[in-house]
């Protein structure tokens, strides 16, 4: 009788052992509503971006995952200090992805560095759909519809346009930390296991390349004034280069930063650079 007591007791303490280590649904939405997680944009900066508050979006679960491990979880931290940048409702999807992912690497099942893989296949196809999603639609009709309520003295005018914004953005984020979570865990791993992880991984890269070449165009905004010709057949050299090419000048732009990075120029130095060059283009006249 005492036996059974006592391997009871020890099977009992082995499933409580097991419970605190395992990362549940109630850790899952707190993720998704922590600070970190509704302060993307707080900590943003031009070298990382959201780094730091994805990092923190995921602090207490991967203390959780690695609590008997400490220089694993020091190793998952510095991990999830990469770069990041995202539509901020999307950003508890990738963050469910990455801690599924996390606990299979505590596992030894897969390597560390396709953690911080995967999250960069999803950043720039998950912000070109949330961009369309909740910036050009859903921000466009809550302003809208706060607009017209205001000028019609309606003081529901503003509280209106927080409701239609925020709603849907706050559903995605539970729905999606849990979603993210499950894919995590079932979906990437047969997919790892079938070879479908590598045709998703090549078509996700290829979106994108897509997203920042597009970004590249918009997000550029320099033209050269000079003008070559006389009367009527004056023509600037911007014409031309818009006519060779749309964007050509962005794409220059983004190559010569990608370049100036690889040979470890520090990001810093070229914002200054940039801002020199800007000024110094404008006062001379070869740059608008």
């Amino acid at each position: 009788m005492t036996s059974d007591v006592m391997n009871l007791n020890v099977t009992n303490l082995g499933d409580q052992v097991e419970d605190e280590d395992m990362i549940t649904h109630k850790d899952l939405v707190k993720s998704a509503l922590s600070v970190g997680s509704l302060g993307m944009e707080f900590s943003w900066t031009y070298y990382k971006q959201m780094n730091i508050a994805f990092c923190l979006m995921l602090a207490n679960m991967l203390k959780k995952i690695y609590r008997n491990d400490p220089e694993g979880y020091k190793a998952a931290l510095e991990r999830h200090l990469a770069f990041f940048n995202i539509t901020v409702q999307f950003a508890p999807f990738v963050g469910g992805v990455a801690i599924s992912m996390e606990e299979r690497v505590a596992r030894g099942e897969i390597e560390p560095e396709s953690v911080n893989d995967v999250k960069a296949a999803l950043m720039g196809p998950l912000s070109g759909i949330g961009d369309s999603i909740f910036l050009a639609t859903i921000r466009v009709i809550a302003a809208a519809v706060g607009i017209a309520l205001c000028q019609a003295g309606n003081p529901f005018g503003p509280i209106a346009f927080l409701l239609i914004y925020n709603i849907p953005g706050f559903w995605l984020r539970i729905w999606g930390v849990q979603k993210g979570y499950e894919l995590g865990v079932d979906f990437l791993a047969k997919a790892q296991e079938n070879g479908l992880m590598t045709k998703v991984m090549t078509a996700v890269s290829i979106v994108g390349i897509m997203v920042v070449g597009a970004m590249s165009v918009d997000m550029f905004w320099a033209s050269i004034p000079i003008e070559i010709g006389v009367g009527e057949n004056v023509q600037t050299v911007q014409d031309i280069l818009d006519g060779i090419m749309p964007g050509m000048l962005g794409m220059a732009a983004f190559w010569i930063y990608y370049w100036l990075l690889s040979k470890k120029i520090s990001p810093s130095w070229l914002i200054v650079g940039s801002m020199l060059l800007g000024v110094v283009g404008v006062y001379f006249g070869f740059l608008a």
